[in-house]
């Protein structure tokens, strides 16, 4: 894709009178040299994996380390029995985000999207929508395309890099990219596209890659849900007319700004931030002494 900011991709939808998904796919061909149907193939092979992910997502597994796993199961039976505040769509995304991000952590196949570290975000919101019968495949790859075309974007102009920018372009990115799509999913203009995805990295500018001994789990995989539940809120306001005030390429120009300020112990050593906390070392001392014990346990 050959769009360097989100200001042009909003000039060409209207030079060319094109939905968004279809500016942002018809720069991708020229790109790529695929053919339309080929590069729609290929999207779809994406979101059978995404499906995939969930449904092979399994309560019982842990990770290698032992912290992480089982959460998403928690999410899901307390609220089935009413015991969240979230019900419906938001306690579904809370689980599909954990149960995504849980899997990576269990070193089975997810979709890095825009990473693997923020790999739960975009299934998040996207999963309980198709479930429902709220979008159809063709629908959601749509949406695929308009989070991959603000994904790019951020590449561009900045970093998908934990170790470059921290979490915030990492999860960050991923919020913004489903903020965009669910806005997208929902009707919502270009303009708005860019308010919801404008919004929800703003909201989350500034965030550090700290992870407990180096691992994509500790707090990683929460993060997820933080990500997705911004996205979701993001994208209400944007649909809502809500605007965010400073503009897209703006906030993603901050956000490159902040993480080349940030400290190299907050982006992605396993140093500062929670990893340094006197827990955090407990657990990266126990993480520690079981791959010395299992030296299978530090390949994967």
């Amino acid at each position: 894709m050959s769009f360097s900011s989100v200001r042009a991709l909003l000039d060409a939808c209207k030079a060319e009178g094109r939905p968004l998904f279809e500016v942002i796919l018809r720069s991708d061909l020229a790109e790529s040299g695929l053919t339309e149907a080929e590069s729609r193939a290929a999207m779809r092979r994406l979101w059978g994996v995404m499906v995939k992910t969930s449904e092979n997502y399994r309560g019982s597994d842990r990770s290698a380390s032992g912290f992480a796993g089982g959460d998403a199961a928690k999410v899901e039976a307390a609220a089935a029995a009413g015991a969240l505040y979230s019900g419906g769509y938001y306690a579904q995304v809370i689980a599909e985000a954990l149960k995504t991000a849980e899997c990576n952590a269990c070193m089975k196949r997810i979709v890095a999207a825009p990473t693997a570290g923020s790999c739960g975000v975009l299934p998040a919101v996207l999963l309980p929508l198709w479930r429902a019968g709220a979008a159809d495949e063709e629908a959601v790859c749509r949406a695929l395309y308009v989070a991959a075309g603000f994904g790019q974007i951020v590449a561009a102009r900045a970093t998908l890099a934990g170790a470059e920018g921290g979490c915030q372009a990492e999860v960050g990115a991923a919020s913004g990219m489903a903020a965009a799509a669910l806005t997208d999913l929902k009707g919502g203009t270009a303009e708005a596209c860019a308010e919801a995805f404008a919004m929800a990295l703003a909201n989350l500018e500034g965030l550090v890659c700290d992870p407990v001994a180096g691992l994509v789990e500790l707090p990683c995989i929460k993060r997820n849900v933080v990500g997705a539940v911004n996205a979701v809120s993001a994208a209400d306001m944007a649909l809502a007319g809500v605007v965010g005030h400073i503009p897209a390429d703006e906030v993603i120009d901050a956000m490159a700004e902040v993480g080349a300020a940030m400290n190299s112990d907050l982006r992605e050593t396993g140093i500062g931030g929670l990893a340094g906390t006197p827990t955090g070392q407990a657990i990266r001392d126990i993480v520690t002494m079981t791959q010395a014990e299992d030296p299978a346990a530090e390949e994967t």
